[in-house]
């Protein structure tokens, strides 16, 4: 019985996942859905993949990272060294990048992870300005300030980068939720809620924090290495403070620990920024606005620690359906 509601929940979810990436997929390479709303949704699932991996390490982990935005632009220029130099195809590269980066965390994270708090989020903020700094210097690799260009299939066509962002971005939180409820993600969560406890409890709490933060930086580094795919150029910048930043804000707004949040809040602040373009530079007190009257009203963001369920969603659809043709045959009986 459990086993057949854990393949009904899979199929669920799986259908759900082809649905939000195949439709509107299939909608823009017939046109009805513009380019330019294409790419609006497609930077909007990058956005998403940069909320989990931040999400992943200061909602789940429990630590306050402030360098995600130097884990992507590593992500980046990874994907674009290994396809121009080393000639390796584009899926894999994305995949060793992610590796990379990954590595770069494993390699930050030992010496800092034993920080707490602020401690550890001056470290961090340091190792992103200086990823900046040495992507600004290295100028035969990186380009300098100017950044490089990198021109693939996904800057080109609409239908295909909406469907391998989105495509990554489902994979992801279904890879993330199942960790969560795994053995090592309940001593992660153990881990979050009180350090002391796990640790007597028998909880290694440097070698959990540490999956934790090579994690979110590899997810991190597939986020860089789509953000390149799909604009087609990077520059130091994206490396910048102000960047990880507007990822903080989306785990912040969705609500610290909530996967599902994180991304509903990424999507709804890419499209409210685009949308409130007329504005002009005002439009930049938007997020400052918005955490004001998110930290009065709801500190805990928008779903808090909960998560939204599909499976659920379709159950209470189901039972619905159900009583309201109960409901119609009685009727017809009398």
């Amino acid at each position: 019985m459990i086993m057949t509601k854990n393949v009904r929940n899979t199929i669920i979810l799986f259908a759900v996942g082809i649905i939000a990436t195949a439709l509107p997929a299939a909608l823009i390479a017939a046109g009805a859905i513009d380019a330019y709303t294409a790419q609006i949704f497609s930077l909007a699932g990058i956005n998403a993949i940069m909320a989990l991996s931040v999400n992943i390490i200061c909602g789940i982990t429990g630590q306050l990272s402030l360098g995600q935005a130097g884990f992507m632009a590593i992500g980046g220029y990874s994907t674009i060294l290994l396809c121009t130099n080393a000639h390796i195809p584009l899926p894999l590269a994305i995949l060793l990048a992610a590796a990379i980066t990954a590595f770069f965390g494993f390699l930050i994270g030992f010496p800092t992870l034993r920080l707490e708090g602020d401690y550890l989020a001056i470290v961090t903020l340091a190792f992103g300005e200086i990823i900046r700094v040495f992507l600004v210097n290295l100028k035969q690799w990186t380009g300098g300030p100017n950044g490089i260009q990198f021109n693939t299939i996904m800057v080109f066509n609409a239908a295909i980068a909406f469907a391998v962002v989105t495509g990554t971005l489902v994979v992801l939180i279904a890879l993330i939720q199942n960790f969560i409820r795994s053995s090592y993600g309940r001593a992660i969560l153990a881990v979050r809620e009180d350090e002391i406890a796990a640790n007597s409890s028998g909880i290694g709490v440097f070698r959990y924090k540490m999956i934790g933060f090579v994690m979110a930086s590899f997810v991190a580094g597939i986020g860089g290495a789509l953000y390149v795919c799909l604009i087609g150029f990077i520059k130091p910048d994206q490396a910048g403070f102000t960047k990880s930043i507007d990822y903080l804000i989306f785990v912040v707004l969705g609500g610290m620990g909530s996967t599902t949040g994180s991304v509903l809040a990424s999507y709804v602040l890419t499209y409210l920024q685009e949308f409130l373009r007329f504005l002009q530079n005002y439009r930049l007190l938007f997020y400052p606005v918005v955490l004001i009257l998110v930290m009065i009203f709801r500190p805990q963001g928008l779903l808090g620690t909960k998560e939204a369920s599909f499976v659920k969603a379709f159950d209470a659809a189901r039972k619905f359906l159900q009583k309201k043709t109960k409901k119609n045959k009685g009727a017809e009986a009398k």
